[in-house]
């Protein structure tokens, strides 16, 4: 048989390290799934969803630094990959988006299942390529695959069925991907910075995804400097374990002395950060220096005093033996005693959590936290467990934690830990669902997860509710609607797909029921736990217009009938309020 365009495109992408597709064939792809099953080198994922496909794409791609390939076909298959696309968008992570698209005699006809692929998919990707004749096929596939390991990010290649089934010209159909570059500061701003943190009393760390594969070099310079370590969402899980500087976060997520030393610190050290919520960053008195490899993020969020381009871990390590030692450690003594004093108060449910019904959330992140493996790949889906997952949940070395922290869909954390758990085999996969998310979209790509075996572990957190937009609503000063539903029995409905379900009612069987869901080999879990809906996570810094929005929707509530929700609400959590 006769080279097929199709053919060449898989020969590029096994050369450029695609080892995995994830999609529902069709149509259009049918030339496209034939020749990669020919090809033999990438495991074909049928999923359920394209979206569920394409939000695994992004965890195993994250994980693994390797380009992941997704696929839809022509008009609805692919909008459905859209969302997830964002989400790589965002993350940065390579996607290979294989577009099915309308035959090229129908192309501009207005046939069944046309869309336009450089106006659809423009706000999603970093390149959009369409194959309308084979002699493109070797330009086209390697500006999409470098685009997208280069720039990080999904690119698409649409591709019409009739050229996918054409004749491929004679030609070397590979890739060579360019190696990463890893540069610090140039010597000038080296100069800089190394001057501004001298001339200060005092200096705060504050950091982000950055700060991958630079836990060594930053501690080092926070023991040198008696700074206060801050962390980002992303941050966190590269710069809390094994610092002894370690002040928490800041943001509605915040927790510890994170807050007070951004803000009273003569200069702040923003290392590897895209911190969106400008609010709780320093706008006064506190110099401020940015450092980050894109040059697009510096000084987008908060003024900066000094602007500087390089990556985290070569910058800090050469900037290093520049700074003279600060020997004065009573502003890094507050601000971890402010952290010590509010991880008191985190671990008062935690630690009462036994005897507490319903279900303390707080409580059953922190057992999962004592059970989980060491390497454990944590993924939370956007909304309450992300609270928890960042509050009770230790990271270290080799534990992880993923979820849509930028784009911040709903319903990631079932598909991130199947991606994992597919890229690696055997490792603790564990999603922290919402009962929203749950619902939305892994409850049918349960039945992918049963069809391959694989031990992806969902704790359910079961309240009945949107509770993170019923937060939202409370701190905007409305009165919660439309945040409730009617939930099954999760557990049963598990067991009925062919996985293994666990229900948990009584805080007495968290402990158990998590063991048994980490110990089960067989298949996916599903853990389902009824926790308490009225569950707060107050931060450490609460702004005024967010306490001035809870006290005008709790009088809300009142004035609309609703004075138990609000008594509920204080007295499940008048620990921390």
């Amino acid at each position: 048989m006769a080279r097929t365009v199709a053919d060449g495109l898989w020969e590029m992408l096994v050369s450029a390290g695609v080892r995995r597709c994830y999609g529902i064939v069709g149509d259009a792809l049918n030339p496209v799934v034939d020749a990669m099953r020919r090809n033999g080198q990438v495991d074909f994922v049928h999923v359920r969803n394209e979206e569920f496909g394409v939000f695994a794409a992004v965890a195993e791609a994250k994980l693994t630094g390797h380009p992941v390939a997704v696929c839809g076909t022509a008009g609805p298959g692919v909008a459905h990959l859209i969302n997830g696309m964002l989400d790589a968008l965002k993350e940065q992570v390579p996607v290979i988006v294989l577009a099915g698209d309308t035959e090229t005699a129908l192309m501009d006809s207005e046939t069944i299942e046309e869309l336009n692929p450089y106006r659809f998919f423009a706000s999603a990707s970093v390149y959009v390529g369409r194959l309308v004749n084979p002699d493109q096929l070797r330009t086209v596939v390697t500006s999409a695959v470098t685009a997208a390991v280069t720039r990080g990010g999904p690119a698409v290649v649409a591709l019409p069925g009739d050229i996918a089934a054409a004749h491929a010209p004679k030609d070397r159909y590979e890739i060579r991907l360019p190696r990463p570059v890893q540069a610090p500061a140039g010597a000038q701003d080296l100069t800089a910075m190394a001057e501004m943190i001298d001339e200060a009393d005092t200096v705060a760390v504050f950091g982000g995804q950055g700060c991958a594969g630079a836990h060594t070099e930053v501690t080092a310079l926070a023991g040198k400097l008696g700074a206060p370590v801050g962390y980002s969402l992303k941050g966190k899980q590269f710069l809390e374990h094994d610092n002894a500087n370690a002040v928490g976060m800041t943001g509605l997520l915040g927790y510890g002395g994170c807050h007070h030393a951004l803000q009273h610190a003569d200069v702040l050290l923003m290392l590897g950060t895209d911190f969106p919520f400008s609010g709780f960053l320093p706008h006064g008195r506190t110099r401020v220096i940015q450092v980050d490899r894109n040059p697009e993020r510096l000084g987008r969020r908060v003024p900066v005093d000094l602007a500087v381009t390089g990556d985290v871990q070569a910058t800090v390590a050469a900037l290093l033996p520049l700074v003279e030692p600060k020997p004065d450690g009573e502003f890094l003594a507050r601000c971890v005693e402010e952290t010590e004093r509010f991880h008191r108060r985190m671990r008062h449910f935690a630690e009462k959590g036994p005897r507490i019904r319903p279900i303390r959330p707080e409580y059953l992140a922190t057992v999962l936290s004592d059970l989980a493996a060491d390497d454990a790949l944590f993924f939370a889906d956007t909304g309450t467990p992300v609270i928890w997952a960042a509050r009770h949940i230790r990271y270290g070395p080799r534990r992880r934690l993923f979820g849509s922290f930028s784009w911040a869909s709903m319903a990631t954390a079932s598909p991130g830990a199947f991606g994992a758990q597919l890229a690696f085999p055997g490792r603790q996969t564990i999603a922290l669902c919402g009962d929203g998310g749950f619902t939305m979209l892994a409850l049918g790509d349960l039945l992918t997860e049963v069809q391959r075996r694989l031990p992806v572990v969902h704790i359910v957190l079961n309240n009945s509710g949107l509770d993170f937009v019923k937060i939202e609503q409370q701190e905007a000063g409305f009165v919660p609607f439309g945040t409730d539903f009617a939930n099954p029995d999760f557990a049963a409905v598990a067991e009925a797909m062919g996985a293994k379900g666990i229900r948990i009612e009584d805080p007495g069987d968290v402990a158990d029921g998590l063991a048994a869901a980490l110990a089960h080999t067989g298949g996916p879990v599903v853990v389902d736990v009824l926790v308490d809906p009225y569950a707060l996570a107050v931060p450490a810094h609460v702004p005024a217009r967010t306490a001035a929005g809870f006290t005008l929707s709790a009088a809300r509530q009142i004035l609309a009938g609703r004075l138990d929700d609000v008594i509920d609400t204080a007295t499940h959590n008048a620990r921390l309020i």
